[in-house]
């Protein structure tokens, strides 16, 4: 019984000290206590002559049983932190894909709705509204429809800001881009420098259309496309 408690307990005590084997250690440690224990009883009948193993391998026993619950504890404290991590990151993840998702949805507004940019510039896209360019006019094909569209830009900001792509884009419903228009009647303006603290830019284009473009029509437009994701406005173009 002691050499049997001696040898459990030194199994009980090496697994234990692999802490993630703790799950094998304590029946060897559990073992050797019991054994330890009845060979200790037996020492002190006079039954055996080993009391010093066994009372070796039950001190063993109690070790390998106190490193096991230790490791054990140890063990669900990692898997739970490791399950918190795992669970932080997905729901930062999900976060941040719903935040990109709802930024997005921010960026994709109807005629005549604001936008205001991460430098302060608030845009407004007017509905499309008839234009007649005239006779030396480029880009208009005959047959087709021109429409002008006034792009307001105002900054709410405490500095200077540029606009430096300010060059509004159209596309129909079918992502058919419009050509620009540009004539001589001087009554396009494009958007360039930069917007004084509670100033205002009007910039007005004029893009033509072909007779089969689908509603609805879609601007896109961003002061600086370097720095900030464009904005949409879209609706029908009349």
């Amino acid at each position: 019984m002691g050499i049997t408690a001696l040898v459990l307990g030194l199994v009980g005590v090496v697994l234990g000290l692999f802490v993630f084997l703790f799950w094998m250690s304590w029946l060897p440690a559990l073992l050797a206590v019991i054994f330890g224990g009845v060979g200790v009883s037996h020492a002190r009948k006079g039954r055996a002559t080993n009391k010093g193993m066994a009372v070796a391998g039950l001190a063993l026993g109690i070790v390998g049983l106190l490193i096991a619950a230790g490791s054990a504890v140890f063990t669900a404290v990692v898997v739970k932190h490791a399950v918190d991590d795992a669970r932080s990151e997905i729901k930062e993840a999900k976060e941040a894909e719903e935040s990109k998702a709802a930024e997005e949805k921010k960026r994709h507004l109807s005629f005549g709705e604001a936008y205001t940019f991460g430098n302060g510039l608030k845009v407004t896209v007017s509905k499309p509204t008839p234009f007649t360019p005239d006779e030396f006019a480029n880009g208009h094909a005959k047959g087709n429809k021109a429409v002008e569209i006034t792009v307001t830009v105002v900054n709410t900001g405490s500095r200077r800001v540029g606009v430096e792509t300010g060059m509004p884009d159209v596309k129909d419903a079918d992502g058919i881009s419009a050509q620009l228009v540009i004539d001589g009647s001087g009554r396009q303006k494009v958007i360039t420098g930069a917007v004084p603290p509670g100033g205002k830019a009007i910039g007005k284009y004029a893009f033509s259309l072909p007779p089969e473009a689908a509603n609805p029509v879609e601007v896109k437009f961003s002061p600086d496309v370097s720095q900030w994701d464009d904005a949409y406005w879209s609706g029908p173009s009349s």
